[in-house]
């Protein structure tokens, strides 16, 4: 929820600590923890008191396509008498629908003809584990 509002231009602790009506404590750890995994860069605004704001890096960007993944989800399976807000073109005011897309092909993504291979750091509990899922997938014992 500190991502989907720093997205949404939010900055400040105080602003962050009004919106989301987290304690003070609670709030400090997450933005520590988040600026320690590098989503977000901590800069003084003020020196007298000392004050920070937390700014997204690119790291902290590149979140935005799972935000918007997460919302559409959310909105697709309540009722449309419940959506209480819906994504929009910021100038014509038309609904947009979020598709995750394949950047090379431009197809989009369904689990049917999606699978998982083995990356550079795979050892072998991994290379064992996708081989178990594959077998399952066609139906076979690995």
């Amino acid at each position: 929820m500190i991502l989907r509002d720093a997205l949404q231009g939010l900055t400040r602790f105080d602003e962050f600590q009004k919106n989301l009506g987290v304690a003070p404590n609670i709030l400090t750890r997450r933005l520590k923890h988040l600026t320690d995994e590098g989503l977000f860069e901590r800069r003084l605004y003020s020196e007298r008191p000392p004050r920070y704001e937390y700014v997204l890096t690119e790291k902290g960007r590149d979140f935005f396509p799972v935000l918007m993944a997460l919302f559409t989800w959310g909105n697709r399976h309540l009722p449309p008498g419940e959506v209480a807000m819906r994504l929009a073109d910021p100038a014509t005011g038309e609904d947009r629908d979020p598709l995750l897309i394949d950047r090379v092909t431009g197809r989009a993504f369904h689990p049917e003809d999606t699978i998982l291979v083995p990356g550079p750091a795979a050892d072998e509990a991994v290379h064992e584990r996708i081989a178990q899922m594959k077998a399952w997938f066609l139906g076979f014992d690995a």
